[in-house]
């Protein structure tokens, strides 16, 4: 079983790698073509390519389309759910695991209560003593696809670990004004219906990654149901919120807050699990001390994930 695990880990990587090159390669070829179409001078990074990329522009006619479409037999181009890690996003039902870091606070345990019932399908474990491997090692084998533990500060929620199996990614939140049911004076009844989900202004490749990787942790809701909750995109800051409504004369409607509420900020994602996060690959790092980092947004601006080749 660990042979065949590693060799399925072997070509899940391999296939992300050309994948990658792939994408990089349609990348420059697009910025070569702009540049030929609009007159103006070649990227320095692009001249000793230029010839070489001019060629496989001239062959490949439709460019965009033949790489999305190899993109897609690869695994897919980033932000497609038709690849390796999403590939049974919205066909099955996600099994989700909430677990905490060693000795939890009373405070902790019952945030990861409230996640529990926030995420469908889902079911809170104490951590106790296990290892992270053993952890992983349990999810496989019961086909969790996806394993979230909490961090605190001081009884105060402040990291959030999605990790998506069997293979990755893993994403780094850190979470900011968590405020939980119990705090919020006159809270409705927890629906257990599946969730509509609204996602607002992402939109880089990377805010798209993002969508993926919440929108992953939730089955399809049906038509008339009554929950909402709410991914609120701004300067970075991923603001949360829960609701359930219901139509008043047919027309207006009421929105009643269930909580929990918070932000979250994504600072981290890793090519694996977090058993091998050592030594996976990193797909993205926040570097926040860097000259007009205070400037830049990555989730919503227009070029927010080129701000990795600085890294």
């Amino acid at each position: 079983m660990l042979r065949r695990q590693a060799r399925l880990r072997r070509e899940y990587t391999y296939r992300k790698s050309v994948q990658d090159k792939v994408k990089n390669v349609q990348e420059k070829k697009e910025r070569l073509k702009k540049s030929l179409e609009e007159n103006t001078p070649i990227h320095t990074d692009l001249r000793e390519t230029a010839l070489y990329l001019q060629r496989k522009i001239d062959y490949e006619d439709a460019g965009p389309e033949m790489a999305m479409a190899m993109g897609t037999e690869m695994g897919g181009a980033l932000g497609n759910n038709e690849d390796d890690e999403y590939r049974w996003a919205g066909v099955e039902n996600p099994k989700i695991v909430i677990t905490t870091s060693h000795d939890p606070s009373s405070r902790l345990k019952m945030f990861a209560k409230e996640l529990r019932l926030m995420f469908p399908n889902s079911q809170r474990m104490n951590r106790g003593n296990h290892e992270m491997k053993e952890l992983i090692h349990a999810c496989r084998a019961n086909d969790v696809t996806d394993l979230i533990i909490v961090h605190e500060h001081r009884g105060i929620p402040d990291s959030l670990i999605i990790s998506h199996l069997p293979y990755g990614p893993t994403a780094y939140w850190t979470l900011m004004d968590v405020t939980m049911r119990h705090d919020i004076p006159d809270i409705g009844t927890m629906s257990e219906q599946y969730p509509h989900l609204i996602f607002h202004n992402f939109k880089t490749k990377l805010g798209m990654r993002a969508v993926s990787i919440l929108k992953s942790l939730f089955p399809v809701p049906k038509e008339d149901s009554k929950r909402v909750m709410t991914f609120a995109n701004h300067d970075d800051h991923i603001s949360y919120r829960h609701h359930t409504y219901k139509k008043i004369n047919g027309k207006d409607i009421e929105l009643v807050e269930v909580g929990p509420r918070f932000q979250m900020k994504l600072y981290e994602i890793k090519l694996g699990t977090l058993d091998i996060a050592a030594a996976a690959d990193t797909e993205w790092a926040l570097r926040p001390y860097m000259n007009t980092s205070h400037k830049r947004r990555f989730l919503s601006a227009d070029d927010g994930w080129d701000q990795e080749d600085d890294i």
